[in-house]
């Protein structure tokens, strides 16, 4: 078991929005605007809401920003259920296969055929974090966490390695609840 801490972040339901979407949903030529930058560099949650509907319920989200090449909804399989709407436990961008819904904004809507995820728990960490921790772009570790009467291992957690990260560990909201939130984790191999 690796000693090094890495902080642990509960990312909860959001949206990225490609920029042909954000235009639909806000008004053409719309740029999203930072509420506040979030921990791994250049994203933010911006200030624009949207609301997700399912065949069984709705609900509103953060959207975060900048734009992306495909528009993608992380939420939890709570989150999924309450909707009505199945999401695959997926890496963020790997939405082939997964289902639609669709999204409203204040100046119009967009139904999606695919797109709908959980995110599956992973770890960002830059080349020299990645050597630190032992660990390889894609490798899968557990991670151990411990809270107060609710301390678990997560499994199945994906390495993500590049320069353009901040090291932290980001599970959902389901996840978080089941540990009591953690805050920091421990690789365990």
């Amino acid at each position: 078991m690796c000693d090094k801490k890495i902080l642990v972040e509960t990312s909860a339901r959001h949206a990225h929005l490609s920029q042909t979407h954000v235009e639909a949903l806000f008004g053409e030529g719309y740029q999203l605007t930072v509420r506040k930058m979030l921990s791994q560099p250049d994203q933010f949650a911006s200030n624009e809401r949207i609301t997700v509907v399912g065949p069984k319920g709705e609900t509103k989200m953060s959207v975060l920003g900048p734009a992306r090449k495909d528009t993608q909804i992380e939420i939890s399989l709570t989150d999924a259920r309450s909707i009505g709407v199945k999401a695959l436990v997926r890496e963020s961008g790997d939405i082939e296969g997964t289902e639609g819904c669709t999204i409203v904004g204040p100046n119009g809507s967009v139904t999606l055929d695919k797109g709908v995820i959980a995110a599956k728990r992973h770890i960002h960490f830059t080349e020299a974090d990645a050597k630190n921790h032992d660990v390889k772009n894609g490798e899968v570790v557990s991670v151990k966490v411990v809270t107060d009467g609710r301390s678990l291992t997560f499994s199945d957690v994906v390495c993500r390695v590049s320069d353009s990260y901040a090291l932290a560990m980001h599970i959902d909201t389901d996840e978080s609840n089941a540990a009591g939130g953690p805050v920091e984790g421990v690789i365990v191999k």
